[in-house]
């Protein structure tokens, strides 16, 4: 059996068929115990977001962003809060969708979730 060689949270397969092993990419951890690792082809991308610093007291600040977005609940369980709508309990399996520009945010209910995002286009501020 092959292993794959360590590279960085991003994995750009534009080009060529790649494979994003959750072992062998690190991830980018972009908060204190929280980490994103990233594939993308020219115009979808999706991240897995592993969240270890739960429960949070508080939701994260509303945000948008011009991109389509669908979240999968990979496990643990969120509060999904979008403008407009009243908030929602998600756990493991759940999905929800976000329109380009809505403000929308989560707040962390468990000790640690899996979320994985998947965006189009792709977020050059992310990369």
């Amino acid at each position: 059996m092959n292993t794959l060689p360590k590279t960085s949270h991003a994995i750009a397969a534009t080009g060529e068929v790649k494979i994003l092993s959750r072992q062998a990419t690190p991830g980018e951890c972009f908060r204190e115990r929280c980490e994103r690792r990233i594939i993308h082809t020219e115009r979808l991308m999706s991240v897995v977001i592993d969240f270890g610093n739960g429960p949070w007291a508080e939701p994260d600040p509303m945000h948008s962003h011009p991109h389509e977005q669908t979240t999968y609940v990979a496990a643990g369980e969120i509060l999904f809060i979008s403008q407009g709508q009243p908030p929602v309990r998600l756990t493991a399996g759940d999905l929800y969708a976000i329109p380009p520009d809505v403000p929308h945010t989560i707040q962390l209910l468990s000790a640690t979730a899996c979320l994985v995002d998947s965006f189009t286009p792709i977020r050059d501020d992310f990369l």
